[in-house]
């Protein structure tokens, strides 16, 4: 780690996607020069699709432009000058196929210079399987015994060229192949036929098309004669979606990589999050995900980059308590998430406990694990994360009440069945009871890290069932991902639980006795309380609450004792 590196902050930090206040960037910043918004935040996490993205809210990212619908360079320098420090995603194991890189490979195919920048499945596998009918190699299942595919079948994508060959490459998550619609003059271009033959047949195909079938499927039926042109035809303007890995093996990777991370530091990022590098290693035979050493190892010479930018990066992965998975980014000094804490916080208001509440903090203290803590996020509320701190039958109790109270349970992974979230925001995950909210926004303040804000938790935003139905099939998590008009989130902060919130946020922000450096007190208490203590310069922030009755208070004294803040 460069010693040289800008010590982070703790101060709370805003989360959003740049619409989700008033469609752009500049009116999240017109929402936080409100005067009520003063000095609240230190930092904003602003979600990918600040950038040139297509799928996945930005989780696909094209280039790492700004998109110019959303966001600015202007803005950023006005973020820059209200001392509020940015953090960006940076996604290590893919890049859409609409990417020039990829785009270079439709376009020259073998004599594309990007032709591994991805990875070419049958190139990968060689000597580990046989080649199929469709062209691409069926591993042995020896070699793929261990590897977690994240989707039904093989993880592959096949990619035509321009000479017609097919080549498959690694697709670990989304896809998408789309095919033209044709006319009979499209038709009469490729083959002999008259027009009205041409424009029968291109009826057919557009209709077999609509009902979801692929070209080699359709039946010709009395234009079987044609089968061929016109399969070659719709295949040479085939269109694709989706998200290719990146080949870590390949130098223009690393070129990439370097590039972005500069990019990044130029656009003000103070903290990088890591999205789904826990993918990007890969070997015959080894897991595909968290790959060890092939994990450590990438992320040691991306943060060597980072170190060169001052960037600090923060590796987000979801894991279960009992793997230890936070223990060995924060053995390696790296930043990471508080995944626990979003559903620990729900346990302890449910079964009026402050036990595992206390055992996490402590172990965080005695382990110098340096988190970025959350209530919400623009994903869901973790529950793999718990296993090994809740028992299953605690887990599922909390599942079943998040449910009961309009949430969503999305399994993953297929028939693995290892991953799971409930989607809703915090504030209907907690009843829509407005204390619960508050103490449980008081708990985070004092909890240790850095605690980020989901932008509708702030606002005490409900479940939008609306947006979910009509997000369509896998939209459940749009639960949590409401737009708001300027206007709107404006109105919102009239409201007291908003209000209060914003006090304890620019209490935090503010006070002396946090930060890393700071020192946490677990002071004793019954069971159904939580005391916590923070001194720091002769600053103190004490914290007395009632799991029970979800009440809370909080005393501060500067070095001289006097009392500065009162909740």
């Amino acid at each position: 780690m460069n010693e040289n590196k800008s010590i982070i902050k703790s101060g709370p930090m805003l989360n959003a996607y740049p619409d989700s206040i008033g469609g752009t960037l500049d009116d999240i910043i017109k929402f936080l020069d409100k005067d009520e918004l003063e000095d609240v935040f230190q930092s904003f996490y602003i979600l990918p699709s600040v950038f040139n993205t297509d799928l996945d809210r930005g989780f696909s990212v094209i280039d790492y432009n700004l998109n110019k619908m959303y966001a600015s360079k202007e803005n950023l320098i006005e973020l820059k000058k209200m001392n509020i420090a940015l953090k960006f995603d940076f996604v290590l194991n893919h890049s859409s196929v609409l990417s020039s890189q990829f785009q270079d490979i439709l376009k020259n195919g073998e004599n594309s210079r990007y032709k591994e920048f991805f990875i070419p499945w049958n190139k990968f596998w060689d000597g580990c399987g046989e080649i199929t009918e469709e062209g691409y190699i069926q591993p042995d299942a020896e070699y793929i015994k261990d590897m977690f595919f994240r989707k039904p079948g093989l993880p592959i994508l096949m990619v035509r060229m321009p000479d017609g060959k097919e080549v498959p490459y690694w697709n670990t998550f989304y896809q998408e192949v789309k095919y033209e619609k044709i006319d009979a003059q499209d038709l009469m271009k490729v083959s002999d036929i008259q027009y009205v033959s041409a424009d029968r047949l291109a009826k057919i195909v557009n209709t077999s098309m609509n009902e979801g079938k692929k070209p080699a499927d359709i039946e010709f039926g009395k234009f079987d004669e044609y089968r061929k042109d016109t399969i070659d035809l719709l295949e040479s303007r085939r269109k694709y979606l989706g998200q290719m890995d990146l080949n870590i093996k390949s130098p223009l990777v690393w070129e990439f990589y370097e590039d972005t991370l500069k990019k990044l530091s130029g656009y003000g990022a103070e903290i990088i999050r890591l999205d789904a590098f826990a993918y990007a290693p890969k070997e015959p035979g080894l897991p595909n995900f968290l790959n060890d050493p092939g994990t450590w190892n990438l992320l040691g010479r991306v943060n060597d980059l980072a170190d060169k930018y001052n960037l600090t990066l923060l590796p987000e992965i979801h894991s279960k308590y009992e793997d230890k998975m936070h223990e060995k980014l924060a053995d390696q000094g790296y930043l990471t998430y508080d995944f626990f804490l979003p559903g620990l916080i729900i346990d302890a208001f449910e079964r009026n406990t402050n036990e595992v509440l206390i055992r996490w903090s402590k172990e965080m203290l005695e382990k110098d694990i340096k988190v970025v803590n959350m209530l919400g996020c623009h994903d869901g509320i973790p529950l793999l994360d718990l296993k090994g701190l809740l028992t299953e039958e605690q887990i599922q109790v909390l599942i079943d009440t998040v449910v009961e109270r309009g949430g969503f349970v999305k399994d993953l992974h297929g028939e693995k069945n290892i991953y799971y979230q409930v989607n809703a925001t915090y504030y209907s995950a907690l009843g829509e009871d407005d204390a619960k909210l508050l103490l449980a926004r008081a708990i985070q303040i004092f909890m240790p890290g850095k605690p980020q804000v989901w932008y509708l938790d702030l606002l005490a935003g409900k479940n939008d069932h609306e947006a979910v139905k009509n997000a369509g099939a896998g939209g459940h998590k749009e639960i949590n991902r409401t737009n708001l008009q300027l206007e709107e989130a404006c109105n919102e902060l009239g409201k007291d639980v908003v209000l209060k919130q914003l006090s304890l946020l620019k209490f935090r922000n503010n006070f002396p006795a946090f930060g890393f450096d700071a020192e946490l007190k677990i002071l004793e208490s019954k069971p159904e309380s939580l005391k916590l203590q923070w001194e720091n310069n002769g600053c103190i922030a004490a914290f007395d609450a009632n799991l029970k009755t979800h009440t809370f208070n909080i005393v501060a004294t500067d070095e001289k004792g006097e009392v500065v803040y009162n909740f």
